[in-house]
């Protein structure tokens, strides 16, 4: 992994791996920090990994799928997940 600075941003080489983790954990807390569905970070986190998953293959619009592939150990159906969804004041 490298970090590199110019100015205020930082850029970084990374391996995928630790990316999906990235991913998967702040996903698991967006819940509570709702500003993560706002980052650009966040957004641009989950455009680099959809295309990625894409390129092998894997359809990003079936969310078993792209569980999987992100790493998920445990899978929840899409039906499953509707009934436990959070609804969020704005």
């Amino acid at each position: 992994m490298a970090f590199s600075q110019q100015g205020d941003s930082f850029s970084f080489k990374t391996s995928i791996d630790d990316m999906k983790l990235v991913y998967r954990i702040l996903h698991r807390h967006i819940g509570e920090h709702l500003e993560l569905m706002d980052s650009e970070f966040m957004d641009e986190l989950q455009i680099a990994l959809q295309k990625k998953a894409q390129k092998e293959g894997v359809d990003i619009g079936h969310h078993g799928a792209w569980d999987l592939w992100l790493g998920n150990d445990a899978t929840t159906p899409c039906e499953e997940r509707v009934k436990k969804r959070k609804t969020f004041d704005s």
